[in-house]
């Protein structure tokens, strides 16, 4: 774990000491009274990095619909290497002038995403049941073949 991560946890921990927990956080609660503390004083590259995070919500969060009522997301974003930096690259979908490549490679990168989240809340799901013992083990089932085949028929029957 890096020294900023680990400061952070640092001042996490003071936080539930010296304002109390009843077992939540809030992310944001602990960011202004660390900041209000002096313990978090964000550099130039932190508030760049806040800023292009808050740009990259918009462009995640842009959908229209198609001529057949569809509502699909607009932008798609895909990291690339170049040098010695990953950056996260997005393009438009109607934008005739963004590469086929760069979709191929976004959605293959969603999908393995998708997959991560997948194999993290078995993994979770798991080890609370283990841990938990419960009179009903939480169970969840992966396959969304029949989720996905219901919201498509939901939105046509919307459109």
């Amino acid at each position: 774990m890096s020294g900023y991560s680990n400061a952070v946890k640092d001042y996490v921990e003071r936080y539930k000491q010296e304002v109390g927990s009843d077992g939540l956080l809030d992310a944001h609660a602990v960011a202004e009274w660390a900041y209000a503390n002096g313990l978090h004083k964000p550099s130039v590259k932190t508030v760049i990095d806040a800023i292009a995070t808050d740009i990259a919500q918009v462009f995640r969060e842009e959908y229209r619909v198609d001529r057949f009522g569809r509502r699909y997301r607009a932008k798609h974003a895909a990291t690339q290497k170049r040098g010695n930096k990953t950056l996260s690259l997005w393009a438009d979908l109607d934008d005739p002038n963004a590469p086929h490549t760069h979709f191929v490679k976004s959605f293959a990168q969603r999908r393995q995403q998708i997959v991560g989240d997948c194999v993290q809340l078995k993994t979770d799901v798991d080890v609370y049941n283990e841990k938990r013992t419960p009179v009903e083990p939480i169970q969840v089932p992966l396959d969304f073949t029949l989720d996905v085949m219901e919201l498509q028929q939901i939105g046509r029957k919307a459109a």
